[in-house]
């Protein structure tokens, strides 16, 4: 490890999102900043960086939102300030997909179906495969200009047909925070 603090960022911070990333932050051991979620972001960047750099132990999971919005939202502005912090490595990004309309979308690295399969394609807002490896959603088109080592595409938690509920412990967000941490540093 090389002292910075370990942060997953997951691009959804929705009621239903926020209950499925803190299920899934128990179930891999990390420490979720639940004052991060909401639709938008309601915190600043630095608000958030301060929390990271509180937390006890690593990883640290950040749920960033713009609520649609087009262009570079509060989310984005988050993404971007974390980003910025030398004490915070971003190990890796969970991007929701959503249907949001006149995004570029961004690269990823593997996506999680609804069925929990990893693929090399993306999926659609309902964990469904499809085609391409660009992922459209409202708060992803600001990752091609930082760092981020891996990027983990999923559907909408609470859209995929109940296969992502925090009843059944969020199995594909949970999957997704694994994968990042498989093919981080932290692994």
């Amino acid at each position: 490890m090389n002292g910075k603090r370990q942060v997953i960022l997951v691009t959804d911070g929705d009621r239903i999102a926020k209950k499925a990333v803190e299920a899934a932050t128990l179930r891999i051991g990390g420490r979720c900043i639940s004052k991060s979620a909401g639709n938008p972001t309601p915190m600043s960047g630095q608000s958030i960086v301060k929390l990271i750099k509180e937390t006890p132990y690593d990883p640290v999971v950040v749920m960033v939102d713009d609520r649609g919005h087009m262009g570079t939202g509060n989310g984005e502005m988050v993404i971007r300030d974390i980003a910025r912090c030398p004490e915070v490595e971003i190990l890796g990004v969970i991007a929701v997909a959503s249907n949001t309309e006149g995004v570029e979308g961004t690269r990823i690295d593997s996506a999680i179906t609804r069925d929990g399969n990893i693929i090399a394609g993306t999926v659609d807002k309902y964990g469904n495969k499809t085609e391409g490896n660009r992922i459209n959603g409202d708060t992803v088109d600001i990752l091609e200009s930082i760092e981020v080592p891996v990027i983990i595409g999923i559907g909408d938690p609470g859209k995929m047909k109940g296969k992502d509920c925090c009843d059944k412990g969020a199995p594909i967000i949970t999957k997704a925070m694994k994968e990042i941490i498989k093919r981080s540093s932290m692994h």
